[in-house]
């Protein structure tokens, strides 16, 4: 298969995966892969394959909207993967600069390798130049908040935030996040051809592969948005320190820690996810006792200076990075969620030490996850209060900082001059102290 013909097939198999399997979009692309298919494909094809689908996932709503309007008629239920075709054309055409003649013939190529999409390789064709000619004028006309979002997402954020907040929350959300880099060492940013963040992060605006990036093989850095990087950094000098990180997958926080000279143990319930933090800290030169368990009941048999639990969540502050996120969560999760996290929570605390410090933290930007956990959790545990957050303190501005003193960033944050190098994920986290 040409190279061009095997990114874009790819493509729809990613977005078919979310779409109708919901499968998370890069268990997707591990698992297309390992098949047959795809396991030839060069790094260079798979990158584009996995644009195109992030992008449909999106943009998905705009994309229909822009396609549906030079359909003369609703196509057929039997149509074998021709929407996914046509979305990631119109994706091509309108978003990502692909030039016209290479998005239309490989889409009408693509229509005439499956069997049930066959028969409509000539209405692609012309449905696809149209949107070619006059997509972009009706994509400009378009509501992309409303379109993209699901309604009872964009409903909670206009509840929590306000309707301004909620709107801006979506545009940043709908925007490609850029590449945010984690330093073994402090300095060397420059070295990247980044932008160092006021938090340490450094910030790239590469979509190549990481693995080709000054340091990568040398262990100098870790891929973790700049948002990702501050719950650690939370816990404040841990040299020295024995540190529970529960959840850990795939690793960041753990390297964060074991960095600045933790004795660190990672938990993780999931031998695949744990795995991988593994080789992530081979690859890093980084050391820490690594646990397979279920941390609601893990019970190691003594207590840690700290603890950091990243719980499972909905996951709604990383839409930028993740969106088939959009695609797969239900308003429905959130409750189910809440209720893991509260066990976490409370058997995070059994994990305390009289004086020590947890830091409970979600990348969620709903209440029940964030504020709402953390309130319960201190009305029934006494024995714990706040450590509030200043300003200035491990790099998190003010303006990030809740009258609690909780962390609560935005997508909206850290607003740089280029909009495309602006923004960071949307995290909650909470630093209590055992008092005793």
């Amino acid at each position: 298969m040409a190279s061009g013909l095997a990114a874009r097939q790819l493509a729809i198999v990613l977005i078919s995966a979310v779409m109708n399997e919901r499968r998370a979009l890069d268990d997707a692309l591990s698992l297309s892969l390992s098949s047959r298919t795809f396991a030839d494909i060069e790094p260079r094809d798979r990158a584009f394959a996995r644009l195109i689908a992030a992008t449909v996932l999106r943009r998905h709503g705009e994309l229909s909207a822009v396609v549906n309007t030079f359909l003369d008629k609703p196509l057929p239920e039997k149509r074998g993967r021709l929407m996914p075709i046509l979305m990631s054309a119109a994706a091509q055409l309108l978003l990502l600069g692909t030039p016209a003649h290479a998005a239309i013939s490989q889409a009408v190529d693509q229509c005439r390798l499956d069997r049930d999409a066959q028969r409509f390789d000539k209405l692609t064709n012309a449905v696809l130049r149209r949107v070619s000619e006059k997509g972009a004028d009706v994509l400009a006309r378009l509501n992309a908040a409303e379109l993209n979002v699901p309604d009872w997402l964009l409903r909670r954020w206009k509840t929590a935030y306000g309707a301004e907040m909620a709107r801006e929350i979506a545009a940043a959300s709908l925007r490609e996040a850029p590449l945010d880099l984690s330093l073994k060492a402090r300095g060397g940013g420059e070295a990247l051809g980044g932008l160092v963040l006021p938090t340490g992060s450094v910030r790239l605006d590469a979509h190549g592969r990481i693995e080709d990036l000054p340091g990568y093989q040398d262990g100098d850095w870790w891929v973790q948005d700049a948002a990702a990087a501050l719950p650690a950094r939370m816990l404040g000098d841990v040299a020295g320190l024995e540190v529970a990180d529960l959840c850990a997958a795939p690793g960041g926080k753990t390297a964060e820690l074991a960095a600045a000279g933790a004795r660190v143990t990672s938990v993780e319930v999931s031998h695949a996810r744990l795995k991988r933090v593994e080789e992530n800290l081979q690859r890093l030169k980084l050391e820490a006792t690594l646990v397979a368990a279920d941390a609601t009941a893990w019970a190691p048999g003594k207590t840690f200076d700290a603890v950091l639990l990243d719980a499972p969540c909905t996951a709604t502050g990383t839409i930028r990075r993740h969106p088939d996120i959009l695609h797969l969560k239900r308003e429905t999760d959130i409750a189910a969620l809440a209720e893991l996290q509260r066990r976490l929570l409370d058997n995070a605390a059994r994990l305390v030490k009289t004086g020590g410090t947890l830091v409970f933290c979600t990348c969620s930007l709903e209440p029940e996850e964030g504020i709402a956990q953390v309130e319960a959790f201190l009305a029934r545990r006494p024995d714990f209060s706040r450590l509030p957050l200043q300003g200035g303190e491990a790099g998190i501005a003010a303006e990030w900082i809740t009258g609690d003193g909780d962390l609560r960033t935005l997508p909206t944050h850290l607003a740089l001059e280029k909009p495309e190098l602006s923004g960071m994920d949307g995290f909650f986290a909470a630093r209590l102290r055992r008092t005793a």
